[in-house]
């Protein structure tokens, strides 16, 4: 006897073409961002080292000036793949990413690796790429695709912060900025040869009203100002982790074991709940969920410095809501995005993200030279507790995506 809805469960499944574009743009994604990650646990010891490293207000800059350009660009990038088309964008965001990281990889003090890092921070494309994966998937599996890339950015992030370490000790700082560059290298070849070009979209109607819209939109000010929030902690507090690690009797190159378990750790803990985030009414409690115990880490970092097995227990919650709310929050970006302006929609979210990745950099930076170590921590707990107030007061995210393109079966 035929199942009459059948047709209907196969409609929901990936098309080819849709599993090898996901597949295709998540590792465009993770090329770039391990470039960015894999630096976070070894950098701040590096920086310190440099000629005028000795100030923590410039390690922080130097850690967080790709993130100001990125904030900056981001919104021109999406809009002009808006208007000429997402590849064109990308090509051009992936080469100057990497001349920056070549730069940055020669750098001979800390004001050619700003230099070096603000010229990565260029190549914004991050809206370009997060636009073009909802260019190429259908509506009804969008948001796995949004969270497939969410996931890379997790697991990207995993694997960065374990082998960062081990990479300093193989190649040191500046290789690690040289491998980075050669690998954008790597993801413009794919952009170019596995990844389809979206039917009808070579060229589009984007205007500046639309970029106003999406700065008015209350759903989206609510999630740019949590995307803010996560990467201005997470900067903050690589400014700071390195040297609580050190400080517990870890030396850099081991402070992977402690990366290892943790992180592992922490992806156990959230994916039970990420395949609960597509179901009808499950979106908003589980980011008001994610983002409560993100604050509750930040307390129990703030307490936790001088032991190391507290720091790892605070480590393992962080890292667990961390994971989560990167995997959620693409998707719901995309979700409340009108189809018309989503590359603008993106690039304002992808502003946000890295406008909070160097505001946390910098500010980290500032504080622990001004004001001490905690009050890094307490500047991250007091974020967290203005986000879990945006994220409570927002609506329940649409279950339908407003509009989309569809792909065939080949």
């Amino acid at each position: 006897m035929s199942n009459p809805e059948a047709p209907a469960l196969a409609s929901m499944r990936m098309t080819p073409a849709e599993r090898r574009a996901t597949a295709g743009l998540a590792s465009i994604y993770g090329l770039r961002l391990l470039g960015m990650f894999v630096i976070l646990p070894v950098f701040a010891l590096f920086a310190k080292d440099l000629p005028g490293g000795a100030s923590h207000t410039l390690i922080g800059i130097a850690l967080g000036a790709y993130g100001l350009t990125q904030a900056i660009l981001q919104v021109p990038f999406g809009w002009a793949s808006d208007r000429w088309g997402r590849k064109p964008v990308i090509y051009m965001g992936l080469a100057v990413f990497a001349l920056g990281s070549f730069v940055a990889a020669w750098a001979p003090d800390i004001g050619w690796m700003i230099v070096g890092r603000c010229l990565q921070g260029a190549g914004a494309i991050s809206a370009a790429v997060l636009a073009l994966t909802a260019d190429l998937t259908r509506d009804v599996v969008r948001t796995r695709a949004m969270a497939a890339i969410g996931i890379t950015i997790g697991a990207t992030f995993a694997m960065s912060i374990i082998a960062g370490p081990v990479l300093k000790a193989w190649i040191g700082v500046p290789g690690i900025f040289a491998l980075t560059g050669a690998l954008a290298l790597v993801a413009i070849a794919i952009v170019r040869f596995a990844i389809p070009d979206p039917d009808g979209m070579t060229e589009r109607n984007a205007s500046l009203d639309q970029i106003v819209g999406v700065l008015s939109d209350g759903q989206l000010l609510r999630l740019n100002f949590g995307t803010f929030a996560l990467h201005a902690v997470l900067m903050a507090i690589f400014t700071q982790l390195p040297f609580a690690l050190r400080d517990n009797g870890l030396a850099a190159e081991r402070h992977w074991i402690v990366y290892l378990p943790v992180l592992t750790v922490s992806v156990v803990l959230m994916l039970p709940f990420l395949r609960q985030v597509d179901r009808p009414g499950r979106g908003k409690p589980l980011l008001v969920a994610a983002v409560a115990v993100l604050l509750v880490a930040q307390i129990g970092l703030a307490l936790s410095l001088h032991s190391l097995v507290a720091l790892c227990i605070a480590l393992t919650l962080f890292f667990a809501a961390l994971n989560m709310l990167e995997a959620m929050l693409p998707s719901l970006v995309s979700k409340c995005s009108p189809a018309d302006a989503r590359g603008a929609a993106i690039g304002v979210n992808s502003s946000a993200q890295f406008l909070g990745a160097f505001a946390g950099a910098t500010g980290g930076g500032m504080l622990a030279d001004h004001a001490g170590d905690v009050s890094v921590f307490v500047f991250c707990v007091l974020l967290s507790a203005v986000w879990l107030l945006a994220s409570a007061t927002m609506a329940a995210p649409p279950t339908r995506y407003r509009a989309n393109y569809s792909m065939g079966e080949t």
